[in-house]
């Protein structure tokens, strides 16, 4: 199993290490490095993307709720979130993303859900129908090379008192100037733009109801682990905040 495993980890590795193109739109870029690895790519970054789960969990979805999720890729995230309450019961998903190869997993994934529909789209632009209760980006962020305005698009969705959920990596104040820009650069090989700034954005545009500076193992890299965040928001005052952890 682990020589299997590897085998297929490894045409993943492969397009890691040819990282991200240089040329064409961000949706022709985002095409072409992730076309190849779409099939494998939960597997292999289950390893990676730690949090998901928290996240969702503490994001409180509750039946009858419209979600949104911004960057959505192959839809995972809403599987992690149907081992808390049933799909079925929500008024509906919207699972938005701007790379085709991962969203036709997403499509094919929750082809039998009636209330969940996948978008191709642009985070920053798209809005939907009416207001919702939840949005949530989950390692979207730091792929957005506007990401303050995939942001400020995600608050104006949201209705009065919805909530606001953002798990992604990030350059946090204890990191050190060496650590930070190791990371910096480690990610940006593959199109993933790390910033000392998304936080600080979010507790400046949400009440933080939650916040958690984290650490994860990464795959294929013993001893590593890279810097990485929770934040749950809400759009109107609110009095708690809980912030654990350290970076």
């Amino acid at each position: 199993m682990g020589l299997q495993r590897f085998a297929a980890d490894a045409r993943v590795l492969m397009r890691l290490a040819r990282g991200q193109p240089r040329s064409g739109s961000h949706a022709e870029r985002l095409t072409a490095f992730y076309a190849p690895q779409a099939e494998r790519y939960d597997a292999f970054r289950a390893r990676l993307l730690h949090g998901r789960e928290d996240m969702l969990a503490a994001l409180d979805v509750r039946p009858g709720m419209q979600v949104v999720e911004l960057g959505c890729g192959t839809g995972r995230n809403l599987e992690f979130l149907a081992t808390m309450l049933p799909i079925e019961t929500l008024a509906g998903v919207q699972l938005v993303d701007l790379c085709p190869p991962l969203l036709e997993v997403a499509r094919r994934r929750f082809a039998g859900h009636a209330n969940v529909e996948a978008i191709e789209a642009d985070a920053c632009r798209w809005r939907p129908d009416k207001p919702v209760d939840r949005v949530y980006l989950s390692y979207a962020l730091t792929m957005i090379p506007d990401w303050p305005a995939a942001l400020a698009n995600a608050r104006s969705m949201l209705a009065p008192g919805g909530r606001i959920g953002v798990v992604d990596f990030h350059l946090p104040a204890a990191g050190g100037r060496i650590g930070n820009a190791f990371w910096q650069r480690w990610f940006a090989h593959d199109g993933v733009r790390l910033s000392d700034a998304h936080v600080p954005w979010l507790h400046a545009h949400f009440d933080a109801l939650r916040f958690e500076a984290r650490r994860s193992p990464v795959p294929y890299l013993p001893g590593l682990s890279a810097p990485y965040y929770l934040f749950i928001g809400s759009n109107r005052p609110h009095s708690a905040c809980t912030a654990l952890g350290t970076a």
